[in-house]
C-alpha cells in the first residue's frame, strides 16, 4: 500500500490553507494605505519610497508589495533603478478610499472585527451561537447591541455596508420594476447607500430609512446630505415599535440576521402595515435549493453563525416565510451577483 507521503498534495487544499493569508495581505495593504498612495502619486514607486511614505520597514513592505503583485492587485516593472510598483485597475476601482466603488470600509470591518469572531468558529459550531462573548468579552444575547458596542464600531459597520451597496445596490433594485411603489420604507437601512441607489433609479420615489435612533443620527451626520429631500428617517426598533404604513418595504440583509421565529414576527408586522397592493422586497444571498452552493453564500451563513442569530436561506425558504406572513405572488430574481431579490405582494 502507498504511504501518505506518496499521495499528491491536492492544489485545492493548498489554496484553502492559504485562503486567510490571501485576504490578510489585501486587508493589510488597504489598512497601510498602499493603494491610496500609488493612486495619489500618479506614477510607479519603488518599495523603498512606499515604505518611507507610509512609515513601514523596507523589508516588510517589499514582501507585502510582491505578495500583492502575485494576487494581481499590483503590477511591477523592473527598471535599471529597481522594481517599480503601480496599482492595477481592480485596486484603483475597489481598494482605494476615494473610489465611488471602494470596498475599503467593508474590508477593514472584516479585518478588525469579523476575523476575531471567526477565530472561535469551532466554538460557534459546537454551541450553535455567536461568539461576541469570547471575541470581545460582551454579551452575545443581543447581536446588534454587541455589533454596535461603540460608536466607532457602529460607524465601521455602517460604512462597510455602504461599500457593499455601492457595487450591488443597483442590481437588486433593478431586479424588479419598483417604479409603481413611490412610498418606500427601508427597514434597517443603516447608512443609506441602498436608499440613495433607490431614489436614483426611481426618481419618483421617496425612501424612509427606519433604524435605531443612534444609527439614524450617524446616517444623518455622516452619510446622507441634508439636500437629499427624497430620503427621510424614522427612529425606532422594528421588532418592538410600530411600523408605519407604506407601499413597499425593503429588507436588505435583515432576515438573515434572525431565526425563523423572529423573521415570521417581523414579516407579520410588515404585512399588517403594508398598503393593499403593496409589497416587500427581500435582498439576500440565496442558497441553491439543495444547499450545494454558492460557496460565497455558504460562507456568509457561517458568518451568520459567529456574528448573529440567523442564517442564509434558499429561495423556497424565504418564499415560505413570506407566504406564512400573508404575502402572495412571491417572485424570485437571481442577479448573478452576490445578492438576489425576492418580491412578495399583499
Amino acid at each position: 500500500m502507498s504511504s501518505t507521503e506518496d499521495l499528491d498534495y491536492p492544489q485545492v487544499i493548498l489554496q484553502y490553507n492559504s485562503g486567510f493569508l490571501v485576504s490578510k495581505v489585501m486587508f493589510t495593504a488597504c489598512e497601510l494605505g498602499v493603494f491610496d498612495l500609488l493612486l495619489e502619486s500618479g506614477e510607479p514607486l519603488s518599495s523603498d519610497a512606499i515604505a518611507a511614505h507610509l512609515g513601514t520597514s523596507t523589508t516588510g513592505m517589499e514582501r507585502l508589495l510582491d505578495a500583492c503583485v502575485g494576487l494581481k492587485l499590483l503590477a511591477v516593472e523592473l527598471t535599471q533603478e529597481g522594481a517599480l510598483y503601480r496599482n492595477t485597475e481592480i485596486s484603483n476601482i475597489y481598494l482605494t478610499k476615494s473610489s465611488p466603488k471602494s470596498q475599503y470600509h467593508i474590508m477593514m470591518y472584516y479585518s478588525n472585527t469579523v476575523y476575531l469572531c471567526w477565530h472561535y468558529l469551532a466554538d460557534a459550531v459546537r454551541e450553535g451561537r455567536n461568539q461576541y462573548e469570547r471575541a470581545f468579552g460582551i454579551s452575545s444575547k443581543d447581536p446588534f447591541g454587541a455589533m454596535y458596542r461603540s460608536e466607532e464600531e457602529m460607524l465601521k459597520f455602517m460604512a462597510g455596508q455602504n461599500s457593499v451597496w455601492s457595487i450591488c445596490g443597483r442590481d437588486v433594485l433593478a431586479a424588479f420594476d419598483l417604479s409603481p411603489f413611490t412610498q418606500i420604507y427601508d427597514l434597517g437601512g443603516g447608512g443609506g447607500a441602498l436608499a440613495r441607489e433607490c431614489v436614483s433609479l426611481y426618481p419618483n420615489s421617496t425612501v424612509t430609512i427606519y433604524d435605531l435612533p443612534k444609527v439614524v443620527q450617524v446616517a444623518k451626520e455622516q452619510f446622507i446630505p441634508p439636500e437629499e429631500r427624497r430620503i427621510t428617517f424614522h427612529e425606532g426598533d422594528f421588532f418592538n415599535d410600530s411600523i408605519p404604513e407604506a407601499e413597499l418595504y425593503i429588507l436588505s440583509k435583515i432576515l438573515h440576521d434572525w431565526d425563523d421565529d423572529k423573521c415570521r414576527q417581523l414579516l407579520a408586522k410588515v404585512h399588517k402595515a403594508c398598503k393593499p397592493g403593496g409589497g416587500v422586497l427581500l435582498v439576500e444571498s440565496l442558497l441553491n435549493e439543495d444547499k450545494s452552493g454558492p460557496l460565497e453564500t455558504q460562507l456568509y451563513s457561517m458568518n451568520m453563525l459567529v456574528q448573529t442569530e440567523g442564517k442564509e436561506r434558499t429561495a423556497a425558504e424565504y418564499g415560505k416565510l413570506l407566504e406564512g406572513a400573508g404575502f402572495g405572488e412571491v417572485q424570485i430574481k437571481r442577479t448573478g451577483k452576490v445578492y438576489d431579490a425576492v418580491l412578495g405582494r399583499k
